[in-house]
């Protein structure tokens, strides 16, 4: 991802937000080195940029964004060592930080645990002895103890069944009323990021396609692109589904882009015209707070409701 797209993306959010990154492998298009506009209190100290980069042109900056870094965790289930106990892997980012002294840690992971819904005695036990989602809700809790600003969820409930889904979903919102969170939300789930995020932002090969308020976005899609997103998710219609289908296979069959200086969805875009394998579109606002990236926007979007 160019870093350019991603300070658009940050410099529209507000906090506390959901922000969600949303592609067919939108994980890959958001690795944290490629992220330095978040800016964060990540170590090793000092490779992250110090001071909120959008401090002296958010309207809703405070003396913190200027005075101080802005701490980030990931919220990640490989970060659970299944030989150490819960309790020292919720307490190695306190002792690694030195934000808390011995008794301090040992007060914070009980409080911290029940605040995700486990028991403190749940800190004297190993990863193994946990189910999907008690995993899940530790992975949450290692995340949240040092009190971070913002939270990177990386498919964070797309292992889980359906009803543990829900569980950590609102889980994570009720987290973020009562501890001021925000959330880059990284999904491919249509649903899931229709229930968390306030905007979304569509990547297609680690470039924004669109982005906006979610409910705008996915209700009236501008870029094909999200078009062909929202058609992937699963409906309970078996005649829609099996259409979807045959749209999703037929696009994959067409080849991937070269870089011929066009739009970089134009050989696989059904709606492509001659200017999109020539010139790459601009991302324009085309409503408050809204993008696209899309020769066909304004004037032809109506080919994207045939």
């Amino acid at each position: 991802m160019r870093h350019a797209d991603v300070n658009t993306a940050f410099a529209r959010s507000r906090f506390p937000h959901t922000l969600a990154l949303m592609a067919s492998n939108p994980s890959t298009a958001a690795r944290l080195e490629r992220l330095p506009a978040v800016a964060g209190r990540v170590p090793p100290p000092g490779s992250w940029p110090v001071g909120c980069r959008f401090a002296d042109r958010c309207q809703h900056c405070t003396e913190q964004c200027t005075a101080g870094p802005l701490d980030l965790e990931v919220a990640d289930a490989g970060s659970l060592n299944p030989s150490y106990s819960v309790f020292w892997s919720l307490a190695e980012p306190l002792r690694v930080r030195r934000i808390a002294d011995r008794t301090e840690i040992a007060a914070r992971v009980a409080s911290t645990l029940e605040a995700v819904g486990l028991e403190p005695d749940a800190a004297h036990r190993h990863p193994a002895a946990f189910s999907g989602g008690q995993l899940q809700r530790i992975c949450v809790a290692r995340a949240i103890i040092t009190l971070p600003k913002l939270v990177i969820l990386d498919e964070a409930v797309s292992a889980l069944d359906l009803s543990v889904q829900a569980q950590i979903l609102n889980l994570l919102r009720d987290l973020q009323d009562e501890r001021d969170l925000s959330y880059l939300f990284i999904s491919h789930d249509m649903s899931v990021v229709r229930h968390m995020c306030h905007d979304v932002t569509v990547l297609y090969r680690g470039q924004i396609m669109a982005s906006g308020p979610t409910d705008e976005v996915t209700d009236a899609p501008a870029h094909p692109y999200t078009r062909a997103l929202m058609q992937a998710s699963p409906v309970a219609d078996p005649v829609a589904q099996r259409r979807r289908r045959r749209a999703a296979l037929a696009e994959a069959a067409r080849p991937p882009s070269t870089d011929s200086g066009g739009c970089i969805y134009a050989p696989r875009c059904p709606f492509a015209m001659l200017e999109c394998h020539q010139r790459r579109p601009e991302l324009r606002e085309i409503a408050p707070q809204r993008f696209v990236a899309c020769h066909r926007y304004p004037d032809r979007t109506e080919a994207l409701d045939d």
